[in-house]
C-alpha cells in the first residue's frame, strides 16, 4: 500500500489492542497493521495500563472483560494520559448499560463481538457527527426490552420488588423474565 493510503490515520498511527483472547488478538493485530496502524498488544488490564501509562497511543481497542479485571480501567487511564485518543470498547457481552459506561469513561465507540477489522477501523476513524452505517443485524425489539429490564434491575441494586415497581410490572412476571436467557 502507498503512504497516501494511510493519510487519514494521521501522523501518529500507534494502536493499543487489549484482549485476553490471544488468537483473536493476533489476527486483529495483523489485520490492523495491514491497514497502516503500528500495533502494540496486551493480554491483561495490568499490561494495557502499563502501555497506556508509558506510551499512550493515538488509537486503542479494548476488550471489556479481561481475566484480571475490567477493560474500562485501561480506557480511563488512557483518556487521562491522552485526551485525544480514539478508543473503541469491544466485548462479547454487549449490553446497553455497559455501552453507556464505556462512553462515559471516554470511549469513542462500543462494538459487540464478533466485529471484524473493517468494523473496528471504521469506528476508530469515524469523525464528529458522522455515523457509521446501520448494523447488518440490529437488536430485536425483544432484546431491547430485555436490555432495558436488565439496566433498571442493575440500577435498583438487583432488587426484584423495586425493579418491578419502577417498571410497573408484576413481581412474578419480572422474576420469570430475569430467569430466562437474553433473546437473540
Amino acid at each position: 500500500m502507498a503512504e497516501d493510503d494511510f493519510a487519514e490515520l494521521g501522523a501518529d498511527r500507534s494502536l493499543l489492542l487489549v484482549d485476553d483472547d490471544v488468537p483473536f488478538l493476533t489476527r486483529l493485530a495483523r489485520a490492523m497493521e495491514k491497514r497502516g496502524f503500528q500495533t502494540e498488544t496486551a493480554e491483561t488490564v495490568a499490561a494495557g495500563k502499563a502501555i497506556a501509562q508509558s506510551r499512550p497511543p493515538a488509537y486503542a481497542v479494548v476488550d471489556l472483560r479481561l481475566e484480571d479485571g475490567n477493560g474500562l480501567d485501561v480506557v480511563e487511564l488512557l483518556r487521562e494520559r491522552r485526551p485525544d485518543a480514539r478508543i473503541v470498547v469491544l466485548t462479547g457481552y454487549g449490553a446497553i448499560a455497559t455501552a453507556v459506561a464505556a462512553v462515559k469513561m471516554g470511549a469513542t465507540d462500543y462494538l459487540s463481538k464478533p466485529a471484524d477489522a473493517n468494523d473496528i477501523t471504521n469506528a476508530l476513524l469515524a469523525k464528529g457527527e458522522t455515523l457509521p452505517p446501520p448494523p447488518e443485524n440490529p437488536m430485536s425489539a425483544d432484546r431491547v426490552r430485555w436490555e432495558h429490564i436488565q439496566r433498571v434491575y442493575e440500577l435498583c441494586d438487583r432488587n426484584v420488588s423495586e425493579t418491578a415497581r419502577r417498571l410497573n410490572m408484576h413481581r412474578r412476571t419480572l422474576q420469570r423474565i430475569l430467569a430466562k436467557r437474553s433473546p437473540k
